[in-house]
């Protein structure tokens, strides 16, 4: 009986080499000489495959930097950055793989297939950051803005993968650039600004003026 990794990676080998998924599933375990029964042991189909190579590498990623004695010291911001940088490291293990998965999603505005899995990892990650840089005070906390935070670093998560997949800079330096420019517009965003400080005197003055009247002054 072979193993979940065995299959794995003669799928990875499979699809690689003929640039598309097997005809069946029979005749994929046919070649390697096990049942479907073998096969549907740990999983359900070949897209499954897909979803858990993403999903491994995604929490590979995050294991390693929540690892390092550098984080607790990291801001939330830095925090982004290292996960994006180490990331794209982690990918470069399975790029050929990493773009084969992602070549035939079409529609900017929806995740892939393939990534339906990372999503809500990625979300609940990000999401425990902002709200420790909420509680910091590192971010602003805005009414109802704050919660769609998570969903700005989301698309960020999906602009800098479209970006180091069609990066052909040595050693994807234009990649660190993208993660380094994007997170850090991302983050002054997050950040206080003046505006916040004029929206909070427009409140200030609105509760001022309302009690005047209610003075009669």
């Amino acid at each position: 009986m072979a193993t979940a990794q065995q299959i794995k990676n003669a799928y990875i080998d499979y699809v690689l080499i003929n640039d598309e998924k097997p005809k069946s599933v029979y005749s994929f375990v046919k070649k390697l000489k096990i049942t479907e029964a073998d096969f549907y042991e740990f999983y359900a189909s070949f897209e499954s495959i897909e979803k858990n190579i993403w999903v491994e590498l995604t929490l590979e990623t995050i294991s390693a930097i929540e690892e390092q004695e550098v984080w607790n010291q990291y801001s939330s911001r830095e925090r982004i950055l290292a996960f994006f940088y180490s990331y794209v490291e982690v990918l470069k293990k399975q790029r050929s793989f990493i773009i084969y998965t992602l070549k035939s999603h079409v529609s900017k505005f929806s995740t892939p297939d393939a990534l339906s899995g990372v999503k809500p990892i990625f979300e609940n990650f990000a999401e425990e950051i902002i709200n420790e840089g909420l509680e910091s005070g590192e971010l602003a906390d805005r009414k109802f803005l704050s919660k769609k935070y998570k969903d700005a670093v989301w698309l960020q998560f999906g602009f800098i993968l479209n970006f180091w997949i069609n990066d052909n800079s040595a050693g994807f330096e234009k990649t660190d650039e993208a993660i380094e420019k994007g997170i850090n517009v991302t983050f002054d965003l997050f950040e206080r600004s003046p505006l916040d400080n004029l929206l909070e005197y427009g409140k200030f003055l609105s509760r001022n003026g309302k009690f005047k009247e209610k003075m009669g002054l």
